[in-house]
């Protein structure tokens, strides 16, 4: 245990990003919320990829804005779904997964942040064991010289407070 938290402190980027590598399909490309406007850019890459034929979109707030970039990045409109009423990464599980039940997906791949993936990808498994979840994160600002300058720093540190509340609130590990 002492041996993982001397790890997550030095190299937080080995612990707190997942990236399930290359996949060849899913049935949808899941876009969290949030970040610095980085992440549709990956959703849009993967798109393009042929990941996946369709992107969900979750998350209130910059719902507008990330589709405008989505579309800007060739995203079709009509491949582009919007759920605006998650505020957590809870929320964006909970409500985006009765999405995938009602058209019975199967596979998804989850868009966020690095630092933010091992939560985000933790939370949707826990809710929808039954749905094959893959993580391809963004690399925003994954260099250390950059966490500073970017406010990385902070959210790293949140992250670490997070994980822990989600287990004991949520069980999600």
């Amino acid at each position: 245990m002492t041996l993982v938290a001397v790890v997550a402190y030095f190299y937080p980027e080995k612990f707190l990003c997942v990236d399930s590598g290359p996949v060849a399909s899913a049935d949808v490309i899941i876009l969290l919320g949030g970040g610095n406007h980085e992440r549709p850019g990956r959703a849009a890459e993967l798109f393009r990829q042929q990941v996946a034929p369709r992107i969900i979109h979750t998350g209130e707030g910059d719902d507008d804005i990330n589709r405008q970039l989505l579309l800007a990045a060739g995203v079709p409109a009509r491949a582009i779904e919007i759920e605006n009423k998650s505020t957590t990464t809870h929320e964006n599980a909970e409500f985006t997964i009765k999405l995938l039940r009602a058209e019975k997906v199967r596979s998804a791949v989850l868009v966020t942040s690095w630092y933010h993936s091992r939560r985000a990808l933790a939370t949707f498994e826990h809710y929808a064991p039954e749905i094959k979840f893959y993580s391809r994160p963004t690399y925003y600002a994954f260099n250390r010289s950059d966490w500073t300058r970017l406010g990385i720093n902070k959210k790293m540190r949140l992250e670490f407070v997070k994980l822990p509340a989600y287990w004991l609130r949520y069980g999600v590990k």
